[in-house]
């Protein structure tokens, strides 16, 4: 996941830097806000973490121009400035959550973790861009990629791979495969579905560590981290 952090003190940056590229996050940083907003809608970032208090752009106001343009980015404002009024200020501006300095990076770690996992159920549910972890599916180019690797899909593994974006964490047996993404009565004489999943599997999961398609015995097929 990519991230950018938006930090005027290069040791605090350093810091945080470090901490995100331990848990394998990948970040860029900007050391004022004008940067900040240059490469915030240049490029695709997973997250925005921002300090209030920047040169040239304040954290606020920098919030509010990403929020204009990309209004579906998280954002976590940084921040010594630790008031009530702070918080809400913040919170007006767009952020999505607000974590005071100093703080301890693994707070940092489970905030970034549930706002992404958020944002991520939002797009399954309501966006042409269906996430889950680094697997990205955008439904209006019909590409697939993870790890911002393109993978070539043929119509039905797109198909299929589809149904399971839909439905993360959820065992989804045969039968309502064969139904939903085939529209056919599932035959317990063929094995089309099993031939089809480990087709996905080499395309999606043979060259990560993580594996996402995985089989539950007797029950059909789940997408979830493993």
């Amino acid at each position: 996941m990519k991230i950018l952090l938006v930090e005027d003190d290069v040791r605090v940056a350093g810091l945080i830097k470090r901490g995100l590229d331990e848990n394998e996050f990948q970040t860029d940083i900007a050391y004022d806000g004008v940067s900040g907003k240059k490469m915030a809608l240049q490029h695709d970032f997973d997250l925005i973490i921002t300090d209030i208090v920047l040169p040239k752009m304040d954290g606020l106001d920098l919030c509010k121009e990403i929020r204009h343009i990309k209004p579906d980015v998280p954002i976590i404002m940084l921040t010594a400035l630790g008031t009530t009024d702070d918080k809400i200020e913040g919170f007006d501006a767009g952020a999505d959550d607000y974590l005071v300095k100093p703080f301890e990076m693994r707070e940092l770690l489970a905030r970034i973790r549930v706002l992404l996992k958020r944002y991520q159920k939002q797009d399954t549910l309501t966006g042409t861009l269906l996430r889950y972890g680094d697997l990205e599916m955008n439904l209006h180019t019909k590409n697939v990629k993870r790890n911002n690797i393109e993978i070539h899909l043929t119509p039905k593994e797109f198909k299929l791979l589809h149904y399971l974006l839909q439905h993360p964490e959820r065992v989804l047996s045969r039968m309502e495969i064969a139904e939903k993404v085939w529209e056919t009565h599932f035959d317990t004489g063929t094995n089309f579905i099993d031939v089809y999943i480990n087709y996905l599997r080499k395309k999606i999961d043979k060259d990560f560590e993580t594996k996402y398609i995985h089989t539950k015995s007797g029950m059909g097929f789940i997408l979830k981290q493993d």
